[in-house]
């Protein structure tokens, strides 16, 4: 949780006032108070941050703050510039992605640097700079005002914000349009019939993605706002832990005086009555004194079997959104985005085959293609469908079923973009026929059923109809390598 102070140093004069205007100098660019080796002054903190903003310049707003806006300059020893990050992931996402470009803007700045390190800061080390501070755990992360906090907040064991979670990384597609515009507008500003707000879907859909969202989007603004973000198991464990000491009245107070509460995942509350009645109190609290309450879960409130029921129904008084299952054409531009922020050539029938194939989860889609590209890294070959049916073998064969023409029709016109009833139908136009014709051929060649039987699929025609399709078919993928490339990938979507 954050708490947000203001630090007034206007009365003071003299000397401790110089000494402090240097100091403030020094914080306000993103310099620690307490370099290994030497004094860092303020030529230096203004050094620091030109070079912040020649970033943020060259890689953009939203780079900047995702992956850079939490660094802190730690100080200059020798030839050699110090950066602290605050985890060990984004140190080593910066060295490998802006390490060259920081060097540069570095040298250019002082040509006394001849290099850069990057390192971790200490955890319970102060954070240097509002405008860069690291999001504590359970917090929203940083404002634009002063942030301190207990030292013990970082002993909860909660991870940081994710910094990939944000508003800008987000894909709206028709399944989470409405949850995501909610999800905007509580990140707005007050918003009336929006308390609570109740966002509710499946595992992996993006419920999680747009809590980090708020959070990150509420820590930008320039009016002070405190907010706790935690999951529901983290709730209750703060509680237990609270009950064992004896500080109840503590961690009443702390929850309560928030400007904004979030809790991930209220579902793991379920059995837990105590918890459920610290929460529900907690709840009352802060909705009467017009403060914000933000909840995940992955059921809607009146499905929420096992929680109180006055809990249930003041938790679907507010806004209650729902995040549906994605579609294809959500999957495909999930994909898409994520290849074009990673950099990496990955053939749109390749995203393809994972959209039509892994449909249930956006988290083992991503996982699925970050293990393509790390594969093509690793062993320096290009992202293909070959290379993706090795990879993902294990993950592909979990979405393994029989294979039904049924099924094959609905996968045939899907791809070709015409209505299913077309199979059966007796146009005999080129675009329906030959997406038939391929349907044909791959029931032909993925299942047991006989010609007739097959026939009688496609509006009861005969078994020669089938039989020159699939001679058809045949000839198309030996003379037109397109055509062939179409077909099979469909039958590698039906039977891997």
């Amino acid at each position: 949780m954050i708490h947000v102070a203001d630090t007034d140093t206007s009365s003071e004069s003299g000397p401790s006032r110089d000494r402090r205007s240097s100091a403030e100098v020094r914080r306000r660019h993103g310099v620690s108070e307490t370099p290994e080796d030497g004094a860092t002054d303020a030529a230096l903190a203004l050094q620091w941050s030109r070079v912040r903003a020649r970033l943020q310049d060259e890689i953009g707003e939203v780079e900047y703050r995702n992956w850079l806006r939490q660094a802190v300059l730690h100080g200059l020893d020798g030839d050699e510039i110090t950066v602290m990050m605050p985890t060990r992931f984004l140190r080593d996402w910066v060295n490998k992605e802006y390490g060259a470009l920081l060097t540069s803007f570095w040298q250019a700045e002082n040509p006394v640097v001849r290099r850069v390190d990057i390192r971790t800061r200490p955890a319970g080390a102060a954070n240097p700079a509002p405008d860069l501070a690291e999001p504590l755990p359970g917090g929203a992360g940083a404002g634009k005002t002063a942030t301190t906090a207990r030292p013990d907040d970082r002993a909860d064991g909660a991870p940081p914000l994710d910094p990939r979670f944000t508003f800008d990384t987000f894909v709206v597609g028709k399944p989470n349009e409405f949850a995501y515009a909610c999800a905007r507008r509580v990140a707005d500003g007050p918003a009336p019939g929006f308390n609570p707000l109740f966002l509710y879907g499946g595992v992996g859909l993006g419920k999680t993605h747009l809590m980090h969202a708020i959070a990150w989007e509420l820590s930008q603004r320039a009016d002070e706002v405190t907010v706790a973000y935690m999951s529901a198991e983290k709730f209750m464990h703060r509680f237990v832990s609270a009950l064992r000491r004896q500080s109840t009245i503590e961690f009443k107070n702390e929850l309560r005086s928030v400007d904004v509460l979030m809790v991930d995942d209220l579902q793991f509350l379920i059995g837990k009555d105590g918890t459920q009645e610290e929460f529900f109190h907690t709840f009352n609290a802060l909705v009467d004194s017009g403060k914000q309450i933000i909840v995940s879960a992955d059921k809607s409130p009146s499905d929420l079997s096992g929680i109180e029921d006055r809990l249930r129904t003041r938790l679907g008084c507010g806004m209650v959104a729902d995040v549906h299952a994605t579609t294809y054409e959500l999957r495909l531009a999930i994909l898409e985005a994520k290849a074009s922020r990673a950099g990496v050539p990955v053939p749109g029938r390749v995203m393809e085959f994972l959209a039509q194939k892994i449909t249930a989860n956006v988290r083992e889609l991503e996982g699925a293609l970050n293990r393509l590209i790390a594969h093509a890294h690793l062993f320096d070959r290009p992202v293909t469908l070959e290379a993706a049916n090795e990879v993902l073998h294990d993950l592909l064969r979990a979405y393994d079923r029989k294979i039904t023409i049924e099924e094959i029709q609905k996968q045939v016109s899907e791809h070709y973009n015409i209505r299913i009833s077309e199979m059966s139908s007796v146009r005999r136009a080129r675009n329906i026929a030959r997406p038939r014709q391929v349907a044909m051929y791959l029931a032909k060649q993925l299942t047991t059923r006989s010609l007739p039987e097959i026939g009688r699929k496609f509006g009861n025609r005969d078994h020669t109809t089938v039989m020159h399709a699939v001679a058809k078919v045949t000839e198309l993928m030996a003379a037109d390598a397109d055509f062939a490339e179409d077909v099979d990938l469909l039958k590698r979507i039906l039977t891997v």
